[in-house]
């Protein structure tokens, strides 16, 4: 290369420098003399509060006594609560509601969510519920979700999106809980493998009055019933993390669309 070519390729990258230098001096001074900044993006949860209830608890099974005991479930007495079914490999329910719960508090708490939960681990009993709706209710929950697997037989598969029925406590919010099952039936068909069920329900949701944690809601409240777990099919799916980490984002993404008003 000659003399003339080197000269002229350093003056183009010198002046390259000086344009760039000017520009970011202008930027910086542009900054400095409080040009309007480009706002931070909100995140879609900021200021509010989902309630997560995990079915059943680890140690449910080990105090038949504290099981057996009635309570009030807002229509008529029923037992404190049960241990869950489980898979022909022994997987407990407890254990997949729990690991799902903690998936979506995650989930959730990243998008600047508040989240409160009916039990904080899986190796203990209850509680009751009852009290499991009382929780909720006084945290002032803008939404909240139940979170559960079935024992169907053992030809059936799929989810069921349960919806409350209005008693009193819960008048208020039927309609808005109504649509809350709707979007969690839509999530659940876009973001994970599991299909509607085919043996329970009406196209994947059902009306529940004999549930406290539906009869007892004061905000927009559904329990999902994510899958047959005497299904082999089903149950290899709701024991698999990835699945259950998709079930978790499926019903995050459904706790958005609610509030978003979609």
């Amino acid at each position: 290369m000659s003399g003339i070519g080197r000269s002229r390729i350093t003056l183009v990258g010198v002046g390259l420098v000086a344009s760039a230098a000017v520009t970011l001096a202008t930027t910086t001074a542009s900054a400095a003399s409080g040009a309007r900044a480009i706002p931070a993006v909100r995140k879609p949860l900021a200021g509010k509060i989902i309630g997560i209830d995990p079915g059943h608890n680890g140690l449910n099974w080990t105090d038949p006594s504290f099981l057996n005991h009635k309570v009030w479930n807002g229509r008529q007495w029923e037992n404190c609560d049960t241990t869950g079914t489980q898979t022909a490999g022994g997987y407990t329910e407890a254990r997949f509601n729990f690991a799902v719960a903690i998936d979506l508090a995650k989930i959730l708490r990243t998008d600047a969510a508040r989240v409160v939960m009916t039990r904080t681990n899986n190796h203990g009993k209850g509680p009751c519920v009852n009290p499991r709706a009382r929780i909720l209710d006084r945290a002032h929950a803008n939404v909240s979700i139940d979170i559960h697997a079935d024992y169907g037989p053992s030809w059936g598969r799929g989810f069921t999106v349960l919806e409350p029925v209005a008693d009193g406590p819960n008048n208020k919010v039927i309609k808005s809980s109504e649509r809350l099952a709707k979007d969690v039936h839509l999530e659940f068909l876009r973001h994970t493998p599991i299909g509607i069920s085919n043996y329970y329900g009406n196209n994947g949701y059902i009306f529940r009055k004999d549930l406290a944690g539906l009869n007892l809601t004061t905000m927009p409240k559904v329990l999902i019933e994510c899958g047959n777990m005497n299904n082999w099919a089903d149950a290899k799916l709701l024991t698999s993390v990835r699945v259950q980490r998709e079930i978790a984002w499926a019903l995050a993404e459904a706790i958005i669309r609610f509030l978003r008003g979609y």
